[in-house]
C-alpha cells in the first residue's frame, strides 16, 4: 500500500460497535451475503478496532452517520441515536466526526433535532436515505431539512442510484436518481450537496449534476474502486478533481481493501490528494 504524507477522510463510515447494532433488524444476509462483508466485522468492531483498521490503510478521520433508515416505527426500520455518535466523536476527538441522520416524516421535530446536534454536539453535517422513505431528494418533505442545512452552513449528503434490497420483508424503490438533485440545486444554490454512492448505475447523470452545479459534489462510498466506471476515475483524475470526496460506506468496504484498490487505479498526486483529503476539508469546512 502506497504510504502518503497526508492521512485519508472517510466522508461516509458507519459506526458499527455491539451497542450500535443492537437492536437493529437482521441484516445478516445482505452484508455477509450481498455486500460480502466478513462475519467478524458483521457481529460488531469497537471503536479502537475501528481506529486500528484505519490506522493500517493510512485513514486519519472518519465521518460517523447517526443514520436514520426508514420510518422509526417500521419493524423493519431503524434509527441510530445521535447520542452514540456524539459519544464516540467526544471520546475521540481527533479521529471521528459526527453526521446527523434525517428522517423527512418527522417535520419540523427532526429540524429541531438536527439543529440541536449541530450546535450543542457539533454534528458538521446532515445525511439523508431517500429510498428508505421512498421520497426523492426534490420531494417537498426535504425542503425544511434542506432550509436548516443552509442557515446552519453544514453539508448533506444523499444516497443516490439504486438502492439494494436490504430486507426482502420490506423492498424499496430506487428514488435517488441523480437528476433529481438538480431541482434542489436549482431551488438552493446555497445548499451544499454531495450524491454518495458514486450513482451508480446512473454515474454519467451523477457527474453531469456536479459539473453543472457548483454546489453539488460527489461521494465515492459503497462500491469498490475496482469496478467504477471510467469515467467516474476519469472525472476525479481530471475536471471533476475538486467536486469528488473520498468515502467506504463502512462496513460496506473495506478501508484497507479500498485503499490498495485506489492505489491501483494510478491517479495523479494532486487529483488523489484533493479526493482523498483536501476537497472534503474544503466542502466541509474543516481545518486541515
Amino acid at each position: 500500500m502506497t504510504q502518503r504524507d497526508y492521512g485519508a477522510i472517510d466522508a461516509v463510515a458507519n459506526i458499527w460497535t455491539a451497542e450500535a447494532l443492537a437492536g437493529r433488524p437482521d441484516r445478516e444476509d445482505f452484508y455477509t451475503g450481498k455486500m460480502k462483508v466478513d462475519q467478524q466485522t458483521f457481529e460488531g468492531i469497537s471503536l479502537e478496532e475501528m481506529l486500528g483498521r484505519m490506522d493500517r490503510a493510512g485513514i486519519e478521520k472518519a465521518f460517523l452517520i447517526a443514520a436514520k433508515v426508514g420510518p422509526r416505527l417500521h419493524r423493519s426500520c431503524y434509527h441510530v441515536p445521535y447520542k452514540l455518535v456524539a459519544d464516540a466523536v467526544q471520546k475521540y476527538p481527533d479521529r471521528f466526526l459526527g453526521l446527523a441522520g434525517i428522517d423527512p416524516t418527522e417535520g419540523m421535530n427532526g429540524v429541531r433535532a438536527l439543529e440541536s446536534a449541530v450546535r450543542d454536539d457539533g454534528f458538521i453535517g446532515a445525511h439523508l436515505y431517500p429510498h428508505w422513505f421512498e421520497l426523492a431528494p426534490d420531494h417537498a418533505r426535504n425542503y425544511p431539512f434542506y432550509a436548516k442545512c443552509i442557515e446552519l452552513d453544514v453539508p448533506i449528503q444523499l444516497q443516490v442510484g439504486q438502492s439494494m434490497v436490504y430486507d426482502k420483508s420490506y423492498p424499496r424503490r430506487s428514488v435517488g436518481r441523480p437528476i433529481t438533485l438538480d431541482a434542489v440545486a436549482c431551488d438552493l444554490p446555497e445548499l451544499k450537496l454531495i450524491g454518495i454512492h458514486v450513482g451508480i448505475p446512473w454515474t454519467d447523470e451523477m457527474i453531469a449534476m456536479a459539473w453543472k452545479h457548483e454546489n453539488v459534489f460527489i461521494g465515492s462510498d459503497a462500491h469498490s474502486p475496482k469496478y467504477w466506471p471510467e469515467a467516474f476515475v476519469k472525472y476525479i483524475n481530471s475536471y471533476g478533481q475538486d467536486k469528488v470526496i473520498f468515502g467506504t460506506d463502512f462496513p460496506v468496504l473495506d478501508f484497507e481493501r479500498t485503499m490498495r484498490e485506489i492505489d491501483d487505479l494510478n491517479l495523479r498526486p494532486g487529483s488523489e490528494r484533493k479526493f482523498l483529503r483536501d476537497n472534503v476539508l474544503r466542502i466541509y469546512g474543516l481545518e486541515g
